[in-house]
């Protein structure tokens, strides 16, 4: 008997998840005469100074919802789609990831969600986090990046991954050759392609030209989740072939992510409450693949927030 009710309570309770995540209600606001959808939750119980979440999704748009359910009950987010991404409405006056982080600003100062925000970037999501924090230091409380993309290559370190593996093809080009795909590729929604023209033009001539003179981060609690020792996607053995780019996925992508751990180290080497934490054979979608993973890594993340703000 014990047994069938704890398995019922257990059934209850995931019904209980489920039904909170499918009932976060899309809102839109407009900004700048441009519409922007969002989503909120748990703004209205929050208290004053508590962090609020701010997701940061990486190109072409994505969510966050599998991880709702997870996150503890008295944490407050809001998750909201780039220009052009989702259901928001394209902005062509957007041109520049400064002018994206501008909105996002505007976005938060508009709905009256004030800081401190934890926020949380996956991939594009992680470099859009840093530039936030760059230019609004004190709104931020902490940093959650899923899998970010390395906005911290350089050139040299590139030909040396090229040189190492005998590959012909580095990290800084496939980066502009999906770009150019993806803006010219009609069968992509217009949102989506005019983020990939304004991201092609962030990286050319420079990589990521508007990240190169950022101030050191503040000390603030950060977590970096890398997945590691990943398989091989079949879209990128297609593309290498296709493309002739001359690349051995295997070690290439070992060292480009052994740079990307000693980079995002080297970001966050004055933070206390930090860490890095590496997933083997995990996909880019971290968040998708293991939900309750990333809710707990941001949930420790948000708790240390708290601690940190009452030193």
């Amino acid at each position: 008997m014990k047994s069938k009710i704890k398995t019922l309570l257990i059934i209850t309770l995931l019904s209980t998840q489920l039904l909170f995540a499918q009932n976060v209600e899309k809102k839109f606001v407009t900004i700048d005469k441009v519409k922007i959808a969002f989503k909120t939750f748990r703004l209205e119980t929050r208290k004053e100074n508590e962090p609020v979440l701010v997701f940061e999704s990486g190109m072409g748009g994505g969510s966050f919802e599998s991880i709702f359910d997870y996150l503890p009950k008295n944490v407050a987010g809001i998750e909201y789609g780039r220009n052009g991404l989702g259901e928001s409405e394209s902005d062509t006056t957007i041109k520049t990831d400064v002018q994206v982080i501008e909105r996002l600003h505007k976005l938060l100062s508009t709905l009256k969600i004030k800081p401190p925000y934890l926020m949380v970037g996956h991939s594009l999501g992680g470099p859009f986090i840093r530039l936030y924090t760059s230019i609004y230091p004190n709104e931020v409380c902490g940093l959650v990046y899923i899998d970010p993309t390395d906005f911290m290559l350089t050139k040299d370190e590139d030909e040396k991954v090229k040189k190492s593996t005998s590959s012909l093809t580095g990290y800084r080009d496939i980066w502009t050759i999906n770009l150019k795909a993806m803006s010219n590729d009609t069968a992509m929604p217009l949102g989506i392609r005019n983020e990939a023209k304004r991201e092609l033009v962030a990286s050319t001539p420079t990589f990521f030209k508007e990240y190169s003179s950022m101030p050191s981060l503040k000390n603030m609690p950060v977590t970096v989740l890398i997945s590691y020792n990943k398989p091989v996607e079949f879209n990128e053995s297609e593309m290498n072939k296709k493309l002739k780019l001359g690349i051995n996925l295997i070690p290439w992508w070992k060292e480009l992510d052994n740079l990307r751990i000693a980079h995002y180290s080297d970001m966050i080497k004055n933070n206390h409450d930090s860490k890095i934490i590496l997933l083997p054979g995990y996909s880019h979608g971290i968040h998708y693949q293991d939900p309750k993973l990333v809710a707990d890594a941001v949930a420790d993340t948000y708790n240390k927030c708290l601690t940190t703000d009452k030193k």
